[in-house]
């Protein structure tokens, strides 16, 4: 297409990432054979040591493009990118390791280098990354590698599109025009021009103005859109179209050719298909095998406090429906005195003579302050202790580490028509909405965040959540 700037950007990281890689093992290298004066099992040379790394670096860069640290849309996700560097630092340390085995050849001159290689290249990969994002923005500012895009259509997306790609200094957009009508904009969107039609857009703007195109609805009539189309393949522009059923593309999309001539678009619920869920379930049970070996002293003290404090069940069972609308009970320490447990809320309430938390209940089905929980039971939800025999339940395969909320059946109203949507996947201990606001929004805004989770699952979405779940906790965010 036209525009170079992310071409260019992505040479940029390439360059950047080998000299930070090279350089880490350098220091490396310094640091245990210069500067640490204790044996060396194999003596190497620095001249040999380093024009071996400029041979062996670029197995880094190529398994960095394997897992997509080259992608455009990277810089938007920065979580992912950290995640990504250290996983692809990670196997590349080990496909050097595996190299100088292989071959029988003396790469380290000492096991504290690669260590020390695999920790600086990681520390220096995250720093380039940070200010290579940085300066990306600061050009932005400047207007260097901005895009000009032309926005044909009028629809809720352009709307949206409009709102997000109108401040070029954070989207690296600049909006030169909209085909449609002229009332449906926001006044503040005033100095955006706006064409009636897509030849008169071409006018007015000119080839060289329009550097990608972005299409939010289609016309009646095929001979408008084939314009559109062509016009883009002509003059090199880039072309991406916005389906009006937007919920027709989200979840994992294949394209294939049917009976070996007909090109189809394959559309499953949800990405968590085929290896995506073995390797979810792998990690819930491992993942939840080591949790209950690290916690089993607490477990231990919390049985012993909870039967010393409020003698009772100390599990407390609820039916709830996971995937496929499958009913099981979830396992939680019981947070409720004794008395309570297991009863109707309201009539709990009533019988305490407070009308008003009965009422207060019915319509929230939240309290700030609940007088059923015991003192023990503060603590133990304070820091979200109760969903730790949950681990019990992802051992069984009942539910997941993440997933949407485990509902009870009858909340599954809230969800409307999406309920087979939502449970197309395993529910979970902790999740999007959970880490998005906990029990601080609403059920339907709940539902909402749970769909998008389901729609777009991946792997790193997963480890993003649980290290956000931690935070939660840590930080008593949004505590019950």
């Amino acid at each position: 297409m036209k525009s170079n700037s992310s071409l260019l950007y992505n040479v940029f990281l390439i360059i950047g990432d080998f000299f930070s890689v090279l350089l880490a093992f350098v220091v490396a290298y310094i640091l245990r054979v210069s500067l640490d004066h204790s044996h060396i099992y194999h003596p190497l040379g620095a001249s040999t040591y380093i024009q071996a790394f400029f041979l062996l670096v670029p197995i880094w860069i190529l398994m960095f493009a394997l897992i997509g640290l080259y992608k455009n849309d990277l810089i938007e996700k920065r979580f992912t990118e950290i995640g990504k560097l250290f996983i692809g630092s990670f196997i590349g340390i080990l496909l050097i390791i595996g190299y100088s085995y292989g071959l029988n050849q003396t790469i380290f001159p000492a096991h504290l280098v690669a260590v020390y290689g695999f920790i600086f290249s990681f520390a220096l990969l995250v720093g380039f990354r940070t200010i290579a994002r940085r300066l990306k923005f600061h050009l932005y500012k400047i207007g260097y590698g901005i895009t000009s895009v032309l926005i044909v259509g009028n629809t809720d997306a352009t709307h949206y599109l409009v709102e997000s790609l109108f401040d070029s200094a954070t989207s690296g957009y600049k909006i030169v025009g909209i085909v449609g009508p002229k009332d449906h904009l926001n006044s503040k969107f005033n100095s955006i021009p706006v064409f009636e039609s897509f030849d008169l857009a071409c006018e007015k703007l000119g080839t060289d103005k329009i550097r990608s195109i972005i299409q939010t609805e289609l016309y009646s009539g095929p001979l408008k859109n084939n314009q559109i189309l062509s016009y883009a393949q002509t003059n090199h522009s880039a072309y991406r179209f916005i389906p009006g059923n937007t919920e027709l593309f989200v979840g994992n999309i294949e394209v294939e050719l049917f009976r070996s001539s007909v090109p189809v678009i394959s559309v499953h619920q949800t990405p968590l298909v085929g290896w995506g869920r073995i390797a979810k379930r792998l990690f819930d049970i491992s993942l939840s095998i080591l949790v209950l070996a690290i916690l089993s002293p607490l477990i231990l003290i919390l049985i012993i406090l909870m039967l010393i404090f409020d003698p009772g069940p100390i599990i407390f069972r609820q039916k709830r429906v996971t995937r496929f609308n499958t009913a099981f009970n979830v396992y939680k320490f019981r947070t409720m005195k004794r008395k309570y447990s297991g009863h109707d809320p309201v009539e709990a309430f009533k019988s305490m003579g407070r009308n008003d938390l009965a009422e207060a209940f019915a319509g929230s089905k939240k309290l700030t302050d609940d007088p059923r929980i015991s003192k023990i039971g503060e603590i133990i939800r304070r820091y979200s202790l109760d969903e730790i025999p949950q681990l019990i339940n992802v051992i069984k395969g009942d539910i997941s580490l993440v997933g949407p909320r485990a509902v009870v059946p009858e909340e599954l109203k809230y969800y409307k028509d999406k309920s087979s949507l939502l449970l197309s996947v395993k529910t979970g201990i902790t999740g999007l909405a959970q880490v998005s606001g906990r029990s601080n929004i609403d059920y339907y805004e709940r539902a909402k965040i749970d769909l998008y989770y389901v729609q777009n699952w991946s792997f790193w979405l997963d480890l993003t959540i649980l290290f956000k779940t931690l935070r939660v906790i840590f930080s008593r965010d949004g505590a019950r």
